[in-house]
């Protein structure tokens, strides 16, 4: 769950719930998507969230790989009922537990002070007891390493150690059973929230270093543990609620750290704003990307071809080989009902609009994504150009094919299948400015919902349009408009149906496939301090809303609730926009 969907829909609701409830709700909603068969559900989760971790953050600890140094508590899910979706979201690792021998059956439920961003757990224990525990795991598709975190006494740790050693790639002590070092080749760590001599000479593999709201900072104890000589792993735990925290922990001498109650108030989408800071802190900055230019001329190309298209459909609208293929001279349409040629470049200006908008958006990306190596900037031309090309099919619906787009796309191939073998390596993930819960980020998650949403309605519009472009081909209001119902115009030229029904569908397909890029870009592009973002969310959209709205007024096609979509989208748009300005300008 991205937080443009936490903080801008859900989190409002779940708070106002009981927290067990709205706990196993979110988890078990999330964990159904996760478990979607044939690897559908960790497909959608990257879809809408993109959690990959950059090789520049990787690091080893103790032979251990982690993708990053960023885990999640085991108190936030102590039943297990989000561990599969928890995988999928870009943690480094992830703690499971406290693990007892027995399921707890009563239990107090967590206090959540919402004021304070504070959730004191219960003290007794969660857990759905070692036996449950290992037949969940048993079912996991382990994406990062693992820790099990153990609460009981000495035997009873025992027997949980080598029931879980299999799946473990450590363990968490809660409580100083020295033995229990023999027992395991899995390094060990002690849960502690107090700093002394004792912890200092502790045999284990390190400390989980726990935040207490009434102990003190939890940078000073880590500081004042590397300073009193403890050369063990650090792993801090709790007490981080924005990136900057997590980078002061990591500063301070902390190897890992592991989120709790921020990860509830700041949202799911912490661990990726930490990730992306830690990139951004990186002194290794990456090479222009080979291909990148055969992307940026794709662009090009469907800009000017927008260019000539609206030139003319403000001019001629219709081309020689339309008159060809209506056997029909241009004038004779205009004599015979001028709101039909009205209507066709009603169709063509937007969709020259769309084309032009479209364009620049693939330059921007490729200029600012793709040459520098950024994996979701090529991933969201690819899906969109694909899905362009395969629109060609859909002007075929009712049989007219038109060989001047035929051309037009041969032309575009070379450029996108050279752009495609070249940049095929591109592994490379986002950097963000971001540092703090402040206001201006605030803002600028309600702006990303704005884009998300104006996103998903292209890519809905273009694909409602395009199919009735291949069936019905108008809707009321169009006819309406035209004054003449679909007989009519059948008996006047049985072709001039297909004509409208390919500029319907093409404007349909040109839709939906910027549509997706506007979609990827709102769902992966949106970090701070990228202000080529917000400028190509403005150059682009502009032509598109300019076109599509002048338009209907130029030719009287005024009924507002033909314009009703266009105008919700264009107030998705500014409200984007203004949200969003200080959010990708500012530079911490």
């Amino acid at each position: 769950m991205p937080d443009w969907s936490y903080h801008g829909i859900f989190k409002p609701l779940l708070f106002k719930l009981p927290p067990t409830i709205s706990r196993e709700f979110i988890h078990k909603g999330m964990n159904s998507i996760a478990s979607l068969p044939f690897g559908i559900g960790p497909r959608i989760i990257n879809f809408l969230g993109r959690e990959e971790s950059s090789i520049l953050i990787r690091q080893e600890i103790h032979g251990i790989d982690f993708p990053n140094p960023v885990g999640l508590s085991g108190k936030i899910d102590p039943l297990l009922s989000g561990t599969r979706a928890f995988t999928n979201l870009g943690f480094g690792f992830i703690e499971i537990g406290p693990i007892s021998m027995e399921m707890t059956e009563k239990f107090t439920s967590p206090i959540v002070d919402q004021a304070n961003q504070k959730i004191s757990f219960p003290p007794k224990i969660e857990s759905i007891g070692i036996e449950e525990t290992v037949k969940k795991i048993r079912k996991l598709k382990k994406k990062q390493p693992i820790f099990f975190r153990l609460s009981g006494n000495y035997h009873e740790v025992v027997y949980m150690l080598k029931k879980l050693d299999s799946y473990a790639d450590g363990f968490i002590l809660e409580a100083n059973f020295k033995e229990t070092i023999k027992q395991t080749n899995k390094p060990l760590f002690l849960v502690t929230s107090l700093v002394n001599e004792e912890i200092i000479d502790s045999p284990f593999s390190g400390l989980l270093l726990e935040h207490s709201f009434e102990e003190g900072s939890l940078v000073e104890k880590i500081k004042s543990l590397r300073k009193m000589g403890y050369h063990g792993t650090i792993i801090a735990s709790g007490g981080i609620y924005e990136p900057e925290q997590a980078l002061q922990a990591l500063d301070s001498g902390a190897n890992l750290i592991m989120l709790t109650d921020g990860y509830i108030f700041a949202g799911p989408g912490l661990p990726k704003r930490i990730n992306e800071a830690l990139v951004d802190r990186s002194s290794i900055r990456p090479s222009p990307q080979a291909g990148w230019f055969a992307y940026w001329l794709f662009g090009l190309s469907i800009l000017i071809g927008g260019i000539i298209a609206f030139i003319l459909s403000i001019t001629t609208i219709i081309l020689p080989y339309d008159e060809i293929f209506l056997n029909m001279k241009r004038q004779t349409i205009w004599a015979f009902n001028d709101r039909i040629m009205l209507f066709m470049a009603h169709d063509r200006m937007t969709l020259a609009g769309t084309m032009i908008s479209g364009g620049v958006v693939y330059m921007q990306l490729a200029k600012h994504g793709v040459k520098w190596g950024l994996k979701w900037a090529k991933q969201a031309i690819d899906i969109a150009a694909i899905i362009g090309f395969l629109g060609i099919f859909a002007f075929i619906g009712f049989g007219y094919f038109d060989w001047l787009h035929l051309l037009f796309w041969l032309i575009l191939l070379p450029f996108y299948l050279y752009g495609l073998y070249k940049t095929r390596g591109i592994r490379g993930t986002p950097a963000s400015k971001n540092r703090r819960n402040d206001r201006i980020y605030k803002r600028g998650i309600y702006g990303q919902l704005a884009f998300v949403l104006l996103g998903f309605s292209f890519v809905l519009g273009g694909v409602i349009i395009s199919f009735i472009g291949v069936t019905s081909i108008f809707v009321s209001t169009d006819l309406a408009y035209i004054c003449m119902p679909k007989e009519m115009l059948q008996e006047f030229n049985e072709n001039l149906l297909p004509v409208l029904a390919h500029d319907r569908a093409g404007f349909g397909s040109a839709l939906l496939s910027v549509g997706l890029l506007v979609l990827t870009m709102s769902l992966w592009g949106v970090q701070q301090g990228n202000r080529w973002v917000w400028l190509t969310y403005l150059i682009g959209g502009l032509p598109a809303f300019y076109a599509g709205l002048y338009i209907h007024f130029a030719i009287g096609y005024t009924t507002f609730i033909h314009l009703l979509p266009a105008y919700i989208a264009f107030v998705l748009f500014l409200i984007g926009l203004i949200l969003t300005y200080s959010f990708f300008r500012k530079q911490y």
